[in-house]
């Protein structure tokens, strides 16, 4: 069985370049560990419209959308008012969120901007925070996460219990030294006889050697094992220098 999500970035400052994402090479990983795969990613400005746009669009596809950014307490952390748009629901304050800060900050600091962080959209459920206390949100299939990467991945294993999930897919390397251009046609081959695997080539040069990483990914061990077989068997005859696969993961 094949579960999949997608994740919406969210923020000018992703787009500027001023901040580099550092979530989505985490999450995809996490989200394959755990049977889930990441197959779609888009990265949104805070305009509300443009974030409505996109949450509706990958909810109804994918089973699961995680957002990322624009939860905290400033005037330009949008995201729980667009997605409660996109849902068509209000925003209102969550009791519990709303007491769980002002226990932590005390009545004397608990501010007009820390209580931004208990609105949800209306039907929203929370999600655990352990690093500062403010909650990430569920509603339906989407998780709405903070864009701090150690705040992030903390909220993620509060709600892996609730996830559904599939297989996971597990993937071997080989390093080539030689240039991928003399194995294209037969790397191309191989892949059309191994349906049941993924095969990428990704070329490097260094040190004046020109080369190629293939990683072969699959949910079938076997057929793994299999393309990869073929992948050596091709580097073998053509006696190009190569290291030795990974171990699969």
């Amino acid at each position: 069985m094949s579960v999949n999500a997608a994740l919406l970035i969210i923020g000018d400052e992703i787009l500027s370049g001023r901040t580099q994402d550092a979530n989505l090479a985490y999450l995809a990983k996490w989200l394959n560990e755990t049977g889930i795969q990441l197959v779609e990613v888009r990265v949104v400005p805070d305009i509300e419209q443009e974030i409505v746009e996109a949450v509706n669009a990958l909810r109804t596809k994918y089973d699961y959308l995680f957002t990322t950014g624009g939860i905290g307490p400033t005037h330009d952390d949008i995201t729980v008012d667009s997605i409660a748009a996109a849902f068509g629901v209000p925003v209102v304050v969550h009791e519990k969120a709303y007491q769980m800060l002002l226990d932590y900050y005390g009545e004397e600091n608990f501010t007009e901007a820390r209580k931004r962080m208990t609105r949800v959209p209306e039907g929203a459920e929370l999600i655990d925070n352990p690093v500062s206390i403010a909650p990430g949100i569920n509603i339906e299939n989407v998780f709405i996460m903070a864009g701090v990467p150690k705040i992030m991945q903390s909220m993620l294993e509060g709600i892996r219990p609730h996830l559904r999930t599939g297989r996971k897919v597990w993937s071997q390397s080989m390093t080539v030294y030689a240039p991928e251009s003399k194995i294209a046609e037969e790397l191309g081959a191989i892949q059309e006889n191994n349906p049941e695997t993924g095969i990428g080539s990704y070329p490097f040069y260094y040190s004046n050697t020109a080369g190629a990483q293939i990683v072969v990914r699959s949910a079938d061990q076997g057929a793994l094992k299999k393309a990869m077989d073929e992948v050596q068997a091709l580097c073998f005859a053509k006696r190009f220098e190569t290291d030795e696969p990974s171990e699969l993961s």
